[in-house]
């Protein structure tokens, strides 16, 4: 039997005209785990160098720290509609909080890199849990005219989070230490756990789906996410296909996707069913998706850098900065649902993309001089368009499955969004490499040692520099100085240009989003 004649799942129970106060505590308690999850991907990133210090770690082992969350997070996602058959909605969050808040405790605690990287991936397992069970309540616990609320609530979220990790990273570690950036997630589990007490029903699992479970599918996920987050990740420190480590990685993912495939084939229920993806409105809002994790990941990552390697900023202060796009999302997302009421879904989301790279487009022509309130525009624009984006791409997702396939399509659009994060930030990562490489042969080679204006710089540089051959050595080194810098500039120029393009090449797939009827809800379409 195919996994598309498998018997479906039963049909959840309707929901009400109008959502209870129940319905909304579990709404807000989804909301508050996933934008919890989301702010730990980057929460440590201000405070990693003390985190290094203090366990032992040298940088390249401390990278490990983020890359062991994000690949136990990206294993997870998929799987979180299984568990939720098998463990039921409740039973599985409260779970996933409970141990969220444990391995947090171990991370605090942590006096060994064995210790923290053992307490991130647990962070990770139970985060990404978190993530896609947030939309799942909004398809299920609320009527469609209440729904674009609910999408309001989880788009913001998703960018608030990852925006606000490094700045409350950063103040915490400034004023209490490091531990105290996973000692915050105690407090807000405790309340989204009584949250989820009084506003999640009591719902059955089914320990069968132990039994009948696709588990060539459960292992190829683990595998092949695992080693690809991994591979991503670790390629460029590894020199990609230069390292056997990155070989491996990539034969692992090969065998892990070969599993899934199997599984698709096989299985009479799929772990996630790919097949899904042949309606077109689905596969277009996951490359949407994907495409927007990309420039959201690859624009929370760039500007805090550009602000700590070209102008002097501690990490607190880039995270401000960079912190504006999540400020702005509150408001946005406050002028959908009157947007919405004028303009088709497919045109807010061109509109939406377009404004994200347009944001880009603007920090394309940045100097060595360039400061925090340059950014300022640009993160308006960065704001606005990926909450306008992701509001009505995570209601395209739900409405153009039937209820019953929610979960599975949400899993599908998170895994799809992570990985177009974790693409995003490798292939930043190679291409800024390049372009500081080329841009630094291409001044070097302009400014010629004959050229008689080098020359004569050298020489004025070497006697305010206390002359001899000592001032002489220093007039070079600080010129070379003067040369990477430029080349800095310039590279990472050419990567807010790369993402402009990038943002405007995915455009055309808005004109593939299923449009619900003129009238009704963004979610309206069950």
């Amino acid at each position: 039997m195919s996994a598309d004649t498998a018997p479906a799942p039963a049909m959840p129970a309707i929901a009400p005209a109008r959502a209870s106060l129940a319905d909304w505590l579990a709404v807000m308690a989804g909301t508050l785990g996933a934008m919890m999850a989301l702010m730990d991907v980057s929460i440590v990133n201000s405070s990693l160098p003390k985190i290094q210090g203090e366990i032992g770690a040298t940088q390249a082992e401390g990278t490990w720290v983020n890359t062991a969350y994000l690949v136990a997070e990206i294993v997870v996602i998929p799987l979180t509609a299984w568990l939720e058959r098998l463990l039921g909605l409740r039973r599985l969050l409260l779970g996933a909080a409970l141990l969220f808040t444990s391995f947090s405790v171990l991370c605090g605690l942590s006096s060994s890199l064995t210790m923290m990287i053992a307490g991130r991936i647990g962070q990770g397992f139970s985060g990404g849990v978190l993530i896609p069970s947030a939309l799942t309540l909004v398809a299920t616990r609320l009527p469609p005219r209440q729904q674009i609320v609910g999408l309001a609530l989880t788009a913001v979220s998703a960018l608030l989070g990852p925006a606000a990790g490094p700045v409350i990273g950063g103040w915490l570690t400034e004023n209490y230490g490091w531990n105290y950036a996973f000692f915050i997630n105690v407090p807000i589990c405790a309340v989204q756990a009584a949250m989820m007490l009084l506003g999640i029903r009591k719902t059955p699992g089914d320990a069968s789906e132990l039994r009948k479970a696709d588990w060539a599918g459960v292992v190829g996920m683990v595998i092949g996410l695992g080693a690809m987050t991994t591979l991503l990740e670790e390629g460029q420190r590894e020199q990609w296909f230069e390292s056997a480590l990155i070989w491996r990685l990539a034969l692992a993912s090969l065998f892990g996707f070969a599993l899934i495939a199997w599984g698709q084939l096989r299985a009479k229920r799929p772990v996630v069913r790919l097949s899904l993806l042949r309606n077109r409105a689905l596969a277009s809002a996951v490359g949407l998706l994907a495409g927007l994790g990309m420039l959201l990941y690859t624009g929370i990552f760039i500007t805090p850098q550009f602000l700590v390697t070209v102008s002097g900023y501690n990490a607190e202060q880039a995270g401000r900065v960079a912190f504006l796009s999540g400020a702005i999302a509150i408001p946005t997302a406050m002028l959908f649902p009157l947007l919405s009421r004028f303009l088709s879904e497919r045109t807010i989301v061109a509109g939406a993309m377009f404004s994200v790279a347009f944001g880009d487009y603007l920090l394309s022509g940045m100097t060595v001089s360039s400061a925090g309130s340059d950014f300022t525009v640009a993160q308006v624009f960065y704001g606005v368009g990926t909450t306008m984006s992701a509001m009505p791409l995570q209601g395209a997702v739900i409405s153009s499955v039937p209820p019953q396939d929610a979960a599975e399509a949400i899993s599908l659009s998170s895994v799809s969004r992570n990985l177009g994060g974790s693409i995003g930030l490798a292939a930043l990562a190679s291409f800024q490499e390049q372009r500081f490489d080329f841009h630094h042969w291409q001044i070097s080679s302009t400014l010629g040692a004959n050229d008689m204006g080098v020359q004569q710089q050298v020489a004025a540089a070497a006697q305010v520099l206390g002359g001899g051959p000592e001032g002489m050595a220093a007039a070079y080194q600080a010129l070379n100085g003067q040369m990477l810098s430029q080349a800095l500039v310039m590279s990472f120029n050419d990567v807010y240009l790369a993402l402009f393009l990038a943002g405007i090449l995915v455009i055309p797939l808005a004109m593939f989003l299923k449009s619900p009827p003129k009238g009704s809800s963004p979610m309206a379409m069950h």
